[in-house]
């Protein structure tokens, strides 16, 4: 699904030499590298500020400790995503509210967004699911008529741009109150185990979370908020360091892929392929950067998508089925709430849905053994 090794070998010399600075300098923790990968993800982003952590799933959490979000609140997400997203919310004994998503996006949908927001609705927490951007003109208006938070998860999206109603443009994760993100190595920015941040605008906020990222310290032993442990350590800030100057080649990398993936697929009768904005519907992928591809993902209908997953699986072509149970149904977040009308969307998705392999250095050869073996199959 993600061939690492093959993208470590174009910036070996960098990543080795960058690991063997930090083991030489044993400035193992919140050291150097650590900090001018800040910097530098800073300008990348165009964002005043970006406070590392351990995780992509801290960061979201500590995002919503920022905010000051209380026990009973509601915290609006989309029902067809990784736990994570949720799982936050219920740790900081928050109550999770879940919604349908888009059909053509999987991305949250805006109107189920409108119809779940109560008295007690504090935020929304929009993803942009394997890496096509949320419509976030349409949710940051919802959450400025009924002043909440939006917390952009940005763990599947990094490099991607919105393009705005009135022609601006914002990387993904610069656009709400406060935005997460994750450097799990098969992300499209990675690093060599786990490793997170947290963006935001907000000055004030920005400061909440530095302390909270690390015991609530501003001033050592001085623990003036609630706060976790939770730090980048400075081995993976140096290979993330080596990545970020190839990001948005990684990116495009993703997305000649995925155009040729949908250039073979196209039109046909059991598989829907993936969209972005109106400008790559007109266009192509390559030329708009709304989608960076963390995933390829796949609609099978009228074929069994089980069956493919198998026979992808015995001709040696991994694949994923992301996600086959919707949150709603997942033991640890059913709620008698919660009501399958609601879900129209997600419940077909995860019968449909299959994801195959997307990384930076997929070949031709590769895509036409996996293209040509797909449709044999459901064309049967």
């Amino acid at each position: 699904m993600v061939d690492l090794k093959g993208q470590y070998q174009h910036i070996k010399e960098r990543v080795d030499s960058s690991i063997m600075n930090v083991i030489e300098t044993t400035a193992f923790v919140n050291g150097p590298e650590v900090h001018e990968f800040q910097k530098e993800l800073e300008q990348y982003l165009d964002v005043k500020h970006v406070i590392p952590c351990a995780n992509g799933t801290d960061a979201l959490q500590i995002a919503m400790m920022g905010l000051g979000l209380k026990p009973g609140d509601e915290v609006i997400t989309a029902d067809f995503t990784f736990a994570a997203t949720v799982e936050v919310i219920a740790l900081l004994q928050l109550t999770p509210v879940l919604v349908d998503v888009d059909p053509i996006s999987f991305n949250i949908d805006v109107e189920a967004i409108k119809k779940a927001i109560t008295p007690k609705t504090k935020a929304i927490v929009p993803v942009h699911l394997f890496g096509l951007a949320a419509n976030m003109d349409e949710i940051m208006a919802i959450a400025k008529e009924h002043n909440l938070y939006v917390i952009e998860d940005n763990a599947q999206g990094i490099g991607a741009d919105y393009i705005s109603k009135n022609g601006t443009t914002k990387k993904t994760g610069t656009i709400g109150h406060v935005s997460s993100t994750s450097f799990f190595p098969s992300k499209n920015l990675g690093c060599y185990g786990d490793g997170g941040a947290i963006f935001t605008n907000d000055d004030d906020l920005a400061h909440i979370i530095r302390g909270i990222v690390n015991h609530g310290m501003y001033v050592r032993y001085h623990h003036d908020v609630v706060g976790v442990n939770s730090r980048l350590d400075s081995i993976q800030a140096a290979v993330l360091r080596a990545k970020l100057p190839h990001l948005d080649n990684y990116n495009t990398a993703r997305k000649k892929a995925a155009q040729k993936y949908s250039d073979v697929f196209k039109g046909h009768k059991h598989i829907i392929t993936p969209t972005g904005c109106g400008k790559c519907s007109e266009t192509s992928f390559e030329n708009c950067n709304c989608h960076v591809f963390h995933q390829y993902t796949l609609r099978i209908i009228n074929s069994d998508r089980d069956a493919l997953v198998n026979h992808l699986s015995e001709k040696g072509i991994p694949c994923g089925v992301y996600y086959p149970i919707p949150l709603h149904l997942q033991k640890a977040y059913k709620d008698e709430r919660y009501n399958e009308k609601d879900f129209a969307v997600t419940n077909q998705l995860i019968e449909e849905v299959i994801s195959l392999p997307m990384h930076t250095e997929l070949d031709d050869e590769q895509i036409k053994y996996i293209t040509e073996t797909i449709i044999n199959f459901v064309t049967k």
